[in-house]
């Protein structure tokens, strides 16, 4: 693992201003996939902006009649809330089949969405991908590729996202709701969050560089 700095954010937009400010800052939360894939030195930020102190940790009912779902709320307590296992079973239930019990205590709902999308080979810092180093090529095409794309890939990537959570917010019509460096928000539809490779596969969501998620919504319930 490579040396970086370090700092815990204060709110939501100072913690996008800290990324902002430095062209190799993430944040970070759980750090399930980030920590490992800088341990393989296949992400190498120069600092690091911990937003595990801010206030997006809980789970609450919209005016519409639905949920929204605070960034930062566990893998295990989202999966577990009456609310979420009544209404919204299919994503108590991928919660519960995607990980340990000991990942889901950590992850976050922001993080499962943000996992990367990747391959046996996105690993393999000894094989050409082109989401580690755009342009170097793929080798999954051509290679062992029996679990990877079907539809979907292209002719840079076939590789395909890890989150069963992802798939339940896509059936359920979720959204996610962000905030930019200068208290800027949007909300992306879940559809249009995650993006197919094309010809830049080291791109793979909607979001601007500095661009926190606050929060996942959900709509009210189907019968609610």
């Amino acid at each position: 693992m490579k040396p970086f700095t370090y700092e815990r954010a204060r709110s939501p937009a100072q913690a996008a201003a800290a990324v902002a400010r430095s062209p190799g800052a993430k944040f970070i939360a759980g750090g399930t996939n980030l920590l490992d894939l800088m341990k393989l030195q296949i992400e190498a930020p120069t600092h690091l902006v911990d937003v595990n102190g801010l206030a997006l940790d809980r789970i609450e009912a919209t005016p519409e009649g639905g949920l929204r779902l605070g960034a930062l709320v566990r893998n295990t307590d989202l999966a577990a809330d009456e609310r979420v296992r009544r209404d919204y079973g299919v994503l108590s239930r991928a919660l519960l089949a995607g990980a340990s019990g000991q990942l889901r205590n950590k992850a976050t709902t922001a993080g499962n969405l943000l996992q990367r999308t990747r391959c046996p080979y996105f690993y393999d810092t000894d094989q050409p991908c082109n989401k580690r180093q755009p342009g170097s090529g793929c080798s999954a095409i051509g290679g062992v590729s029996r679990q990877l794309a079907v539809i979907g890939g292209g002719k840079a990537c076939i590789a395909t996202h890890p989150s069963d959570m992802a798939v339940a917010m896509r059936v359920l019509d979720a959204a996610v709701e962000t905030v930019r460096p200068d208290g800027r928000t949007r909300v992306i539809p879940i559809a249009d969050f995650h993006r197919l490779p094309g010809d830049t596969p080291h791109i793979e969501t909607a979001l601007e560089r500095d661009e926190l998620i606050t929060a996942v919504t959900l709509p009210r319930p189907v019968g609610g």
